[in-house]
């Protein structure tokens, strides 16, 4: 993802979260099967293939201007229980202050790639939310509607040492820089208490695997280990 379309507030509250987000939407991908959508905005219902789940809006995005258009401010719905998540998110970023969360309308046009742009701030608007995925469907030739679920069947991710480096890593590079605060933020939604050492963190995992994160003298990963051999001895 590109961040030079976005404000450094934005980018600062949003790249803690990068990990997790990462990894819960591949989680949120692979529960939901593909086939064709529809939804019932009045009862927040999203149906994909043989799925059905509890959904809000967060808005949509208009392939023509390459403009944003926030669920609160549309006039179709803007009002109803359908756009809670996209009057969260705002609430949020009168908080924060955040210009992409309070403003009804987000010109991407002018972003390297408005497409990205745009599943950027969905990106960003279910890690703030900590939402356990993020929908972008194509409502037209000229639109896409983002959603968020609300559902419990969605299942949610959890730390896993195989896992762990990719996701990490993936995490770092999706807004570049602020890797400790990539690493920090990732384990802070887990719940998973980190250690400090010389040169970066120590960390056990839920299932006992302990792990050391590493960093270069420019704040960069250098190394994650999990150390499987000590974990099946405890």
């Amino acid at each position: 993802m590109n961040s030079s379309a976005f404000s450094e507030a934005f980018v600062r509250t949003v790249q803690p979260y990068a990990a997790w987000g990462a990894e819960q939407l591949e989680t949120f991908n692979a529960f939901l099967p593909e086939g064709d959508w529809s939804a019932d905005l009045d009862q927040c219902s999203y149906r994909q293939g043989r799925q059905e789940l509890q959904i809000s809006v967060l808005g949509t995005w208009d392939v023509r201007d390459g403009s944003w258009l926030w669920g609160w401010a549309n006039p179709g719905f803007g009002n109803k229980p359908v756009a809670g998540a996209a009057h969260a998110v705002r609430r949020f970023g009168h908080e924060q202050q955040i210009p992409e969360f309070t403003s009804d309308l987000v010109n991407l046009s002018g972003a390297p790639d408005p497409r990205m742009a745009a599943e950027t701030l969905a990106f960003g608007a279910m890690s703030v939310l900590g939402a356990p995925g993020y929908i972008g469907a194509q409502a037209s030739p000229e639109a896409r509607v983002y959603f968020v679920p609300n559902d419990p069947q969605v299942p949610r991710a959890s730390p896993d040492p195989v896992k762990l480096p990719r996701i990490l890593m993936t995490g770092a590079g999706i807004f570049g820089g602020a890797e400790s605060q990539v690493v920090t933020g990732y384990f802070g939604r887990h719940g998973v208490e980190l250690q400090r050492t010389e040169d970066g963190f120590s960390v056990v995992l839920p299932d006992g695997t302990p792990v050391s994160i590493r960093f270069d003298g420019q704040g960069r990963i250098s190394s994650i280990d999990a150390h499987f051999a000590t974990a099946a001895g405890r």
